[in-house]
């Protein structure tokens, strides 16, 4: 019989496997109910190392979600990036020091490259156990993660922004970009910043990389000019893959994530998501956070 604790105590690090190397919650979940369904049907009893056993799992069974995933991305419509994870959404057990800058360059490496990177630089999985696991002799899975490393090493993280100046400059740049105040966004923003946003063809995004400071200065004046009625509202500040970034329920009610990848202090790269099958989680967290406040005021009343 499986033991159900054995894989209950795994479940967070195979979740925060089973994300970075999807790059979507929704199916890291389901890789990791599918990991849960093999080791129910397992002699787990003759499993030596469960942790070993259930990376190998999920790792494989990530490998061939990315076949398919792969070629659903060459016909996605605009920007593909990842699921937003939001500090506030209750999914903090997936979270770990890769930044989403840093996942959007691992996108860039084969699936096997992206599989040795994670497991021996991130998640510290031997050399010997990631060959098993590759089904790749030690020597190729080191050429790989070197590969890998070499790659990503450029979107590492190498001055991390202090938790409330980043809160700070995520707020600033909220209500600027919602006033069209193209001063206060000029001190913000780099000279070269780039602003990607996903709507996956879902609702209204831009479809291209807007670049340059002068661009992007235009871009929000003229959409503050078209939409002076219906301004954005902030729903909450924080950290999103490791980034600054801000929630907001933008005109139409629209639920968005907005990440801002620093150099130098100042704003280098916009990240946004309004994809509504990448928000599902961030909008059930906040729709809990709205009902338990207002049973709060509810409670206070009385």
């Amino acid at each position: 019989m499986a033991d159900a604790r054995a894989f209950e105590a795994e479940r967070p690090r195979l979740l925060r496997l089973a994300y970075r190397m999807t790059g979507s919650f929704a199916e890291a979940e389901d890789v990791v109910q599918d990991a849960w369904l093999r080791w129910a049907r397992a002699e787990t009893d003759a499993v030596a190392t469960p942790a070993a056993w259930l990376t190998r799992v999920v790792t494989r069974l990530c490998l061939d979600h990315l076949k398919s995933a792969r070629v659903r991305r060459e016909t996605y419509v605009g920007a593909w990036l990842p699921e937003p994870l939001v500090d506030a959404t209750g999914a903090e057990a997936v979270a770990d020091d890769l930044t989403l800058t840093l996942m959007l360059a691992l996108e860039r490496l084969s699936p096997l490259e992206r599989a040795a990177f994670l497991l021996h630089d991130v998640f510290d999985v031997a050399l010997p156990e990631v060959a098993a696991t590759l089904d790749r002799a030690p020597a190729a899975v080191r050429q790989l993660a070197a590969r890998a490393r070499r790659h990503v090493g450029e979107a590492r993280q190498r001055y991390p922004v202090d938790r409330d100046e980043a809160a700070r400059i995520a707020g600033a740049f909220f209500a600027a970009a919602r006033d069209g105040d193209a001063t206060a966004l000029s001190a913000l923003l780099a000279e070269d910043v780039v602003l990607h946003a996903d709507g996956g063809g879902e609702v209204l995004a831009f479809r291209n990389a807007i670049r340059g400071m002068d661009r992007i200065l235009r871009l929000f004046a003229g959409l503050h000019r078209k939409y002076r009625g219906a301004q954005a509202t902030l729903l909450h500040v924080g950290s999103i893959d490791g980034l600054p970034g801000f929630v907001s329920r933008e005109r139409g009610g629209v639920l968005q994530t907005t990440t801002l990848a620093l150099r130098d202090g100042r704003i280098a790269a916009i990240y946004i998501v309004r994809n509504p099958r990448k928000l599902g989680h961030v909008a059930t967290a906040f729709r809990q956070t709205a009902e338990i406040s207002g049973k709060n005021g509810a409670a206070g009343e009385d």
